[in-house]
């Protein structure tokens, strides 16, 4: 089995962050926390988001330090493992605040990458 290529795993990020801005495009807080299915949506896709990051090699995430993998990471696993208690208003705050951001440092690592 090869190893899957690391912009592969950026793509992924990157597809996951514009998915995500799809689904909340024309919300505020107080909808998108009473829809269930953009909050079901949203949640999953930031899985995939920190799924994706932690298979990017430690060396590829030294190159693009100013990118915050290991929030990413983090946010993942408190997703995860902590499910039920997820703060909406954090969710919210990361997809309003933070993803734009992460677009364009994704789309920066790709196009200088060779």
């Amino acid at each position: 089995m090869s190893k899957r290529d690391w912009k592969l795993y950026v793509e992924d990020v990157l597809e996951c962050v514009r998915k995500i801005e799809k689904y909340t495009d024309g919300m505020d807080f107080a909808s998108f926390k009473e829809d269930d299915k953009t909050i079901d949506a949203v949640v999953k896709n930031l899985i995939v988001i920190g799924e994706a990051a932690k298979n990017i090699s430690d060396d590829v995430k030294g190159r693009y330090e100013d990118t915050p993998w290991r929030k990413i990471v983090g946010l993942r696993n408190r997703i995860v493992h902590g499910y039920f208690s997820v703060d909406l208003e954090i969710v919210w705050s990361i997809v309003k605040r933070e993803l734009p951001a992460l677009e364009i440092q994704l789309e920066r690592i790709l196009e200088e990458s060779p």
